[in-house]
């Protein structure tokens, strides 16, 4: 049971190009945002879409990949795990931010 401890899979659409930075001692770290939705009929039956966006970051290997083959509108399978921080921003007042750190990625888009 300890593998589906705070387990996360999406399949989503990046909204941005990833932002990749090397950090000191040569460690690559990519942040990104991707769109999921959800689609079903109102009361009224009309279709309705939801979209919701979620902060991803992702390390090493797995971040060069994203910088080297992925851009905005990109679909993309993700596994990771669910995570929590706080920051104090320069006003100082303190931010929560949710992100999932991705483990694995799958590119769904078909190739051109």
């Amino acid at each position: 049971m300890n593998s589906i401890k705070n387990r996360v899979q999406l399949i989503g659409h990046l909204g941005a190009k990833p932002e990749v930075k090397v950090l000191t001692g040569g460690k690559k770290v990519a942040k990104f945002t991707m769109a999921t939705n959800e689609t079903y009929k109102n009361q009224k039956g009309e279709k309705v879409t939801d979209t919701c966006w979620h902060n991803l970051v992702a390390w090493g290997s797995t971040a060069t990949i994203l910088e080297k083959y992925l851009d905005k509108g990109h679909e993309i399978a993700v596994e990771g795990r669910l995570t929590s921080r706080n920051y104090t921003d320069k006003e100082g007042g303190k931010r929560y931010i949710t992100e999932i750190v991705v483990n694995e990625i799958l590119m769904l888009d078909k190739k051109k």
